[in-house]
């Protein structure tokens, strides 16, 4: 087939010719045009933008209410599962962009961007790269060099409002509050230092106000275990080329990812260990009764690890 053959739409796969008189025209071609022209200049002005954007959506309304004719004339011909999906995305991206074209506004709440991924949400990050990215957002804490996956999701949060519920994730895992927190600066508003100071909770963080004639900070490199944990999640274990579709998948794939680093961590600490533990005993029968009893002590750590693959709780950079 041509790389310019066209798609069967939702149009085509409604339209019978027993049933219905004439097949609606749905102005594709010409739609793709105008669409073009306007894409393919290199100076955009706002007048230009917003003709090209309500001439899409009168190309779109047309073939929505063209679809609606369809299936209140033909109830048999009912849609697949995933073509009602669609549908009903495309039904809420129309009145998205209805909407803020009427009021000449460029935002608005649980705005869609991708028909295919309708959960995804733009977030504005500020970069010289790429102002705006799609994509999950996660919180990641770091104990030990094992990382913990405390949120996710898929609209923009701010960091240190959500501090607290953090620490109370930790506490939920091993039974106390941390003795001390390096956090970033996003998490040392006054709130947050208030807040630990009265659990007892150290902040290792630069002071509010005047600087100190003795001025002891945290250096800028104490931070690199989690900055490099995002790095090689990226790198290494392709964090940032997630290819799943679906909302879920997409979760329990991120999921996994920081399940392998943590097992990756873990691999590295084993090793050393046994080899230890073989060079103080010559013993065969203590050898392999202490890599059992290894095994078994890893195997027990990793279990809150594999809950975590529950995709509705899994990006807090703070590192206890």
């Amino acid at each position: 087939m041509p790389r310019h053959a066209l798609r069967i739409s939702l149009i085509d796969q409604l339209y019978d010719a027993s049933v219905h008189k004439r097949k609606p025209r749905t102005y594709r071609k010409i739609a793709r045009k105008c669409y073009l022209n306007t894409a393919q200049k290199k100076i955009k002005s706002h007048k230009v933008i917003r003709k090209a954007v309500g001439s899409q959506l009168r190309f779109l309304k047309r073939n929505i209410k063209s679809i609606t004719t369809l299936l209140s004339t033909s109830p048999n011909n009912l849609l697949e599962a995933k073509d009602q999906r669609y549908l009903l995305v495309i039904n809420t991206l129309y009145q998205q962009q209805k909407k803020m074209y009427d009021s000449f506004s460029h935002s608005i709440e649980d705005r869609i961007v991708s028909i295919h991924q309708p959960h995804v949400r733009p977030i504005v990050r500020g970069k010289s790269q790429a102002k705006v990215e799609f994509g999950a957002k996660i919180h990641v804490s770091i104990i030990d060099g094992i990382s913990f996956l405390d949120e996710l999701s898929w609209d923009a949060f701010n960091e240190g409002s959500h501090m607290m519920e953090y620490i109370e994730h930790y506490k939920q895992r091993f039974g106390c509050y941390p003795r001390e927190i390096l956090a970033d600066q996003i998490y040392c508003n006054r709130a947050n230092r208030a807040a630990l100071k009265e659990k007892g909770i150290k902040l290792l963080a630069k002071p509010l106000g005047r600087p100190s004639a003795v001025q002891k900070h945290v250096s800028p490199g104490e931070r690199n275990p989690i900055e490099g944990k995002f790095g090689q999640a990226k790198t290494a274990y392709g964090l940032n080329r997630i290819r799943a579709r679906l909302k879920n998948t997409s979760e329990s794939w991120i999921a996994c990812i920081f399940l392998v680093l943590n097992l990756v961590k873990l691999a590295g600490i084993a090793l050393p260990c046994l080899l230890l533990k073989v060079a103080s005993t010559f013993s065969a029968k203590e050898t392999v009764k202490s890599i059992l009893l290894y095994s078994e002590g890893i195997y027990c750590r990793m279990i809150p690890q594999l809950l975590w693959l529950n995709p509705w709780q899994v990006n807090f950079e703070i590192q206890c």
